[in-house]
Formats: structure tokens, C-alpha cells, sequence
């Protein structure tokens, strides 16, 4: 049985929930049925029913645009598959909600010193956008993110990772393949790989805005080899099999040669 801590004024016990192998959360709301009870030292026992947990804002029908403010952009975020290709239902620890989506609105841009600064996605751009950044948003019936310009990775207007064009200061990284053996000859299985953090830029933006609003080209350029921080940036699989990693320029610890 799982135990969820609960804070909060007057009121501080634990949460008992029974595990529920194969309950899907709803991109707006997840309804927890079955009975929950509160125990708490010099409390009474109490059911609860129908506990709602909202993952996201659910815009009223009666409103019927979004328009971001200042360096906002609006992206309608792109299905994720239930079934694999072979049609095989996906568990839902296996369903993985994709970090893209089209652009369907943007803000007017920021003023940076005394130039104002346009956003660089327009409407209709596929774009790949950092995980945990965001506000979702449930609206005219489709999952919406509300994301600052500086949340998007890059454009994608191919479905192959390998052709996404990085924003800002971010860099594409083709991440060197993991060794087969260890020095001393050992074979290495799949789970006992380990990706080195090294690999050889591919793709980078246009760089950092300044104190006066102009682009900061980066010191890397597509061909380097580089040594990036072990837990930075974001990976992906591209249709190949190869890996790569998007992540800031300021990630890059080195350039080999």
C-alpha cells in the first residue's frame, strides 16, 4: 500500500492509497474512486470519495482564444501513442507523453535593454520543448502548454531528432556510443553500459541574447567533440538508433581533439 504525506493547516497524517496497476491519468484530471482514509494521531478516521487530483487548467468553452503574454508561446502538444506500431497495447508506465507540439500562438516578444525583441518560433513551428517547464492547459478539447520561449529546445519539422534546429543557446549532440567491453575485456551488457558524456555537435542556435538584445554566437560549432555535465540537457532516440542529447551551451565542460 502506498503512503502519500498530507500537509496542511490543522491537519498533518498520511494519505493510505491501494496501488492501481494500469490506472491511466487523464492529461486534465486523475479521479481516485475506491475509498481514501486519513489517520492521523488524536484524529477520527474518515472516508473520502471521489478525491480529484487536477494535472492541468481546464479552460472554460465560453472562452474561446489564448493569447500569450510577452514571451509566452502557446503550443497545442502532440498525442501520445496508447499502442506500439505492432498494435500492442501500452501499459501506462509505458505510454511516454512526448515533449513537442505545434506552435499555435505567441507572445509580442520582451524588451532587452532598449531593443524589443521578437519571438524566433512563429505559429505553425513543430517544436521540442524542456520537460518539467510550463503550464498545461486543457482548451477548445486538446492538451495545451503555456511555455516561455526560453523552454523551447529547438524546432522539429521532421519527425528524426537528428534534424531538430536548437534555439538560443542551446546545442545538438550526437552522444558517442557506449563501450561493448570493459579494458579488461569483459562484455557488457545493455543494462551495464554506460553512455559516456562526450559526443560531436551536430546542430547549434543562433546563441545568447546580450545587455543590448543582440545574438552571442557560441564558442562551439557543428564537428566539435566535446565533454558535456553528466546530468544536464535532454536525450533522444533518433529513427537510427543513434542517441543524442539537446542541452545548454554553458553544459559543454570541453571540446576534445
Amino acid at each position: 500500500m502506498a503512503t502519500l504525506p498530507i500537509i496542511g493547516a490543522g491537519l498533518a497524517g498520511r494519505v493510505m492509497m491501494p496501488s492501481f496497476d494500469g490506472l491511466r491519468q487523464s492529461p486534465s484530471v486523475l479521479r481516485v474512486c475506491p475509498m481514501v482514509t486519513v489517520c492521523n494521531a488524536g484524529l477520527n478516521r474518515r472516508s473520502f470519495r471521489g478525491l480529484v487530483v487536477k494535472a492541468a487548467t481546464t479552460v472554460a468553452p465560453k472562452f474561446t482564444s489564448v493569447k500569450p503574454l510577452d514571451d509566452r508561446v502557446l503550443v497545442k502538444i502532440k498525442s501520445f501513442d496508447e499502442k506500439t506500431p505492432g498494435g500492442v497495447l501500452l501499459p501506462t508506465t509505458a505510454q511516454s507523453k512526448p515533449q513537442g507540439g505545434e506552435v499555435v500562438a505567441v507572445g509580442d516578444g520582451r524588451t532587452v535593454g532598449n531593443k524589443k525583441v521578437e519571438i524566433s518560433v512563429q505559429s505553425g513551428a513543430q517544436v521540442v520543448y524542456s520537460k518539467f517547464a510550463g503550464t498545461e492547459l486543457e482548451f477548445n478539447g486538446a492538451d495545451h502548454i503555456l511555455l516561455k520561449e526560453d523552454d523551447i529546445v529547438g524546432i522539429l519539422d521532421t519527425d528524426d531528432v537528428k534534424d531538430l534546429k536548437p534555439l538560443g543557446d542551446r546545442v545538438l549532440i550526437k552522444i558517442v556510443e557506449a563501450e561493448d567491453k570493459t579494458p579488461a575485456g569483459v562484455l557488457l551488457t545493455g543494462a551495464t553500459k554506460e553512455k559516456p558524456p562526450i559526443g560531436t555537435i551536430v546542430a547549434v542556435g543562433p546563441g545568447p541574447l546580450d545587455d543590448e538584445g543582440k545574438r552571442k554566437a557560441l564558442s562551439v560549432t557543428p564537428g566539435n567533440t566535446v565533454l558535456y555535465s553528466k546530468f544536464a540537457g535532454t536525450e533522444f532516440k533518433s529513427a537510427d538508433g543513434s542517441d543524442y542529447i539537446a542541452l545548454r551551451s554553458s553544459d559543454v565542460i570541453a571540446v576534445l581533439s
